[in-house]
């Protein structure tokens, strides 16, 4: 079956994009009956909104700490314990990479 380029509108910005012979072909082979309502650049804010927990990271309470290694006040997802060392994202990070090593 022979595929030609189409012109679409994205549904979220509203910019017109390309849905490629290519693309409609992959479409066609998955199984997909519907064109895409999305650029490419909307589908990857989309994924990327999706992949980061957007919306359960944002309503989670934060804790105000002192991180043990640099001293800097710091905020974290879990409510911080006496005699526990607590770590900024950036000290944390340091940690994490040199134990990898």
């Amino acid at each position: 079956m022979g595929f030609t380029d189409k012109t679409l509108q994205c549904s979220d910005c509203g910019e017109t994009f390309i849905f490629t012979a290519d693309e409609q072909e992959f479409h066609a082979n998955k199984g997909y009956t519907n064109e895409p309502k999305r650029c490419p650049t909307c589908r990857e804010a989309r994924r990327s909104q999706r992949r980061s927990f957007n919306g359960y990271r944002s309503s989670r309470q934060m804790y105000p700490a002192i991180c043990a290694e640099c001293g800097k006040e710091c905020e974290v997802p879990f409510e911080p314990r006496e005699g526990r060392p607590v770590y900024c994202s950036e000290c944390y990070s340091k940690m994490k990479l040199s134990s990898r090593l």
